[in-house]
């Protein structure tokens, strides 16, 4: 059993990296141990399928994969293995992400995706950690903290524009 928590994160293109880094930031923050690889699900559809299927065994909790177009990365994933997988829908077409959000989050029953909105990578990050505080309590308290902190800091911002004269 793995006693620390660990996400893989998969692109289909380095281009990816940008937008993707946003979730590894957030993992680094709740130190939550990660894997980055660029993975296709059309040009390396044996290696997506072999990750997909070995992911368990190699200690992954949730899987974080990212994919622009017609985005089918996360899907294929999904159909290989039964850890949960959280979908950035990426904004690299004309179609300005909204092909690959509808590819990512109009999975077939029987085969969920979680999706985030285009270009979501924190809240990728964020939703990977909520779901591994199911069963990580430390993530949980630490989440709370984090929240905490999110609303005194628009308490301050409230204050600071209650002052202000218009």
């Amino acid at each position: 059993m793995n006693n620390n928590p660990k996400v893989a994160i998969i692109m289909g293109s380095d281009s990816d990296l940008p937008i993707v880094s946003k979730a590894i930031k957030v993992l680094k923050e709740f130190n939550v141990d990660y894997e980055a690889r660029v993975i296709s699900a059309h040009r390396t559809p044996d290696k997506a399928s072999q990750f997909a299927k070995e992911a368990e065994a190699a200690g992954f909790d949730v899987i974080i994969a990212a994919a622009g177009k017609a985005a089918h990365l996360p899907g294929v994933l999904a159909a290989y293995t039964v850890l949960p997988v959280i979908g950035i829908p990426i904004k690299s077409s004309a179609l300005d992400g909204m092909d690959a959000l509808l590819s990512i989050v109009q999975m077939p029953s029987g085969i969920p995706v979680a999706t985030v909105g285009i270009d979501g990578a924190e809240n990728a990050g964020l939703l990977a950690v909520e779901m591994l505080s199911i069963k990580y309590d430390h993530l949980r308290k630490a989440l709370k903290l984090r929240r905490e902190s999110m609303a005194q800091e628009v308490s301050k911002k409230d204050e600071r524009i209650r002052m202000e004269e218009f």
